[in-house]
């Protein structure tokens, strides 16, 4: 399911501002070509097109988000279809499923997939490898940057893989690590920090589609 077009403005995307990469993640949506903004309250999600819940502890945002008051808008916003893009801890709270969580950990849920928390290991096991992501617009592969982080363990109905790590990269072989289902988007991994907006610039244009429908 590949999604066409550039950007262009005019479209808000918010990124949750309670913890994780928030600056890296408002930059690179700027880079991509949205107007990208922190979202901390229940009247600034109101005030977004889409989401983007960053990388971070996924036991920790879930407690933010209640403490906020912004679990219950957000399940329902989810519900009526914003468009929203989790990363790493963020594709934890999109998960209906995970494994390996902490004792009662609770998800927003919307994308049927099971996750494996921390399935890469501890942070000093993290690792990078380059992905095939061809759903996305340019030349070569995505570099991607595994931080303490979830892979897909199951996936449900209609959701489309766009990325698994490759051969050769021992028990993380053949995972999957980047999910899409209608308007939620997901990957185990950190585009922010590279340098390459593409990730962005993708999940821009399915807001874009989303806004203009």
């Amino acid at each position: 399911m590949s999604v066409g077009g550039t950007p262009g403005p005019g479209v808000t995307i918010g990124v949750l501002a309670l913890q994780g990469d928030v600056r890296e993640h408002l930059a690179a949506l700027s880079g991509a070509g949205a107007h990208a903004v922190r979202v901390r309250t229940p009247e600034e999600l109101d005030a977004v097109d889409g989401l983007v819940l960053p990388g971070g502890e996924s036991t920790t945002m879930e407690k933010l988000l209640r403490a906020f008051g912004l679990r219950e808008p957000l399940v329902e916003r989810i519900d009526a279809g914003m468009p929203v893009y989790g990363s790493c801890a963020g594709m934890i709270l999109l998960a209906d499923e995970i494994l390996d969580g902490a004792p009662g950990q609770r998800t927003l849920g919307g994308l049927p997939i099971t996750v494996r928390r921390n399935a890469f290991g501890r942070q000093v096991d993290s690792f990078e490898c380059d992905l095939a992501m061809p759903a996305l617009e340019g030349d070569g592969p995505v570099r991607a940057v595994f931080v303490r982080a979830p892979w897909v363990e199951e996936v449900g109905p209609d959701v489309e893989v766009l990325a698994r790590v490759p051969e050769g990269n021992g028990v993380a072989s053949d995972r999957v690590v980047a999910v899409r289902r209608g308007d939620l988007l997901a990957t185990s991994f950190h585009p922010e920090i590279t340098g390459d907006h593409r990730v962005h610039a993708y999940f821009t244009r399915v807001v874009r589609e989303r806004v203009n429908a």
